[in-house]
Order: structure tokens, then sequence, then C-alpha cells
């Protein structure tokens, strides 16, 4: 298990990845900031400017292109599964710059006395795949994405 500041990152079986962070919102303010176009392009790519396109229902599609400072972009994509808001969403993940390594999202959003805790596992294809992710700066990235979602959530109040 892996502690990144207010990130908890665990790797929960040979091909998962888990990532629980609480945030001091409404479980409606968290599920909104995933769902929703004008709240994505503040924290979704680490604070760097994003281009977003969500279809958010079951069978839509996301794609988030993120621009870094050093003028390189990184594009992400995936289809909804599964939507319970504000409770759950399963997703795929893909990272254009390795097709065809699908990755299955499914978040939990659970409120706790105005708190709401988000947990995240990532199913992948095989073990490698998940090894790569996890050494691929992952938990750094979702550590500034998660702090920049708290930041954008003190704004939606």
């Amino acid at each position: 298990m892996t502690e990144t500041r207010d990130l908890t990152i665990d790797m929960s079986s040979d091909r998962d990845i888990t990532m629980t962070r609480s945030f001091d919102a409404p479980r409606d303010l968290v599920f909104a900031a995933h769902t929703q176009a004008e709240h994505l392009r503040h924290w979704w790519g680490r604070g760097n400017p994003l281009d977003v396109e969500i279809d958010f229902r079951e069978g839509g599609r996301y794609r988030f292109v993120e621009h870094t400072p050093d003028g390189k972009e990184y594009a992400f994509r995936g289809e909804f599964r599964e939507i319970v808001a504000p409770e759950r969403i399963v997703q795929t993940f893909e990272f254009e710059g390795m097709p065809g390594q699908v990755a299955v999202e499914t978040l939990v959003f659970t409120e706790q006395d105005g708190r709401t805790v988000l947990t995240g596992t990532t199913r992948f294809a095989t073990t490698e795949q998940r090894d790569g992710m996890a050494e691929s700066g992952m938990a750094q990235g979702a550590a500034e994405s998660y702090a920049a979602l708290e930041r954008h959530l003190s704004t939606m109040r």
C-alpha cells in the first residue's frame, strides 16, 4: 500500500489498483465533478488545460486531452458501462499513447458526515499492464489531479 498525501493506493490483486481519497464536499458535488465537462476541465488533467468530450450515459463515451506546460498532449478515452447516480460509475479507460490496453474502472462515491470517500478500482487485462501503470507515475498524477479536484470543489458550493 502506498500513501501519497491524502491518497491511498493499494495493489488489491494481481490485476487491480485501488485508489481511495476523501474530499471535503458532499457526494452530489464530487459526482458532478466527475460527470460534467465544465467541472472536469478544472481538475482532471492535474489542473492543466483539458479538452473534454463527454456523453455521460450508459453506452456513452468520453475523450480527454491534457495539454502540459511543455507543449505535450496526452489523450485518454473510454466508454461508460454502468451509471448509478450519485453512487457508482463503471467505465473503460485507455491511454491513446498505448492503444489496445483497455482497463475497466469502477468509481464508488460514499458520503460520510458531509465528506465524500471516493474509491476507484482499476482492473487491467494483465499483471504486466497493472505494473506498467503503477510505474508510469500514476500515483503522482492521481494525487495532483485529486488536489486540483479538492480546490475546484470549494468553488462549486
